[in-house]
């Protein structure tokens, strides 16, 4: 084993971001200005599906997409404002610092993820951390997991294994070739979406188990 990537929001940090009003404002920030239209089935969609629908649509000006981009920016800065790490996170992160390259790949501006990491002063535990800035598409796409293979050319996504609480984490993880670890997640959800994690935890230092057996093999 090489390296770990950790998904940020209720995977280390419990985050109180309200992600179906984020999602909500952006896609009436979006139907206002004509980008997409009414009806689209919410249930379906995550902020970063809503995102990438209308990127997709080729209508979204410069001026209009820092726009967006700022909504989501806003709900991610109040939603992180004393978000306090989840049970395990700083343990975990501390024993494995300096034995297995650590990532995060967040779909938060990595402003508002410093901003937390820095205040649960976990940040420099990490030897690389992604947020949407440095992505093309933000997860469930791969982007953000292919860039931090990227940043480590000699590793193979074999070599590394994720963590992270929602479908989209398991879908981009997986896509990238990285096998993927639920943490507290909603197995028949990620299922229904294609995802299939390889293994399921509910404490986070549950993973060292993991990655000690696939060191073995």
């Amino acid at each position: 084993m090489k390296g770990i990537v950790f998904d940020m929001d209720n995977t280390l940090l419990r985050s109180s971001i309200d992600f179906g009003a984020m999602k909500r404002d952006i896609y009436a920030f979006l139907c206002h200005h004509r980008i997409l239209p009414q009806g689209l089935s919410m249930d379906n969609h995550t902020t970063s599906t809503i995102i990438a629908e209308a990127m997709n649509t080729g209508l979204l000006s410069e001026d209009l997409r820092h726009a967006m981009w700022d909504t989501a920016k806003e709900h991610e800065m109040r939603g992180m404002m004393g978000a306090d790490l989840e049970a395990g996170a700083r343990e975990l992160v501390r024993q494995l610092h300096g034995q297995l390259i650590l990532a995060i790949v967040t779909n938060n501006a990595l402003e508002a993820a410093m901003a937390a990491l820095k205040e649960n002063k976990i940040a420099d535990y990490f030897d690389l951390i992604i947020g949407r800035e440095a992505m093309g598409l933000l997860k469930p796409e791969p982007d953000g997991y292919l860039e931090v293979l990227k940043h480590f050319p000699h590793t193979s996504p074999k070599e590394w294994l994720s963590v992270g609480d929602a479908w989209v984490d398991g879908k981009a993880s997986e896509s990238a070739g990285i096998p993927f670890i639920a943490y507290c997640g909603d197995i028949a959800r990620m299922n229904s979406m294609g995802v299939f994690p390889f293994a399921e935890i509910q404490h986070l230092p549950d993973v060292i188990g993991y990655l000690q057996s696939r060191t073995t093999k």
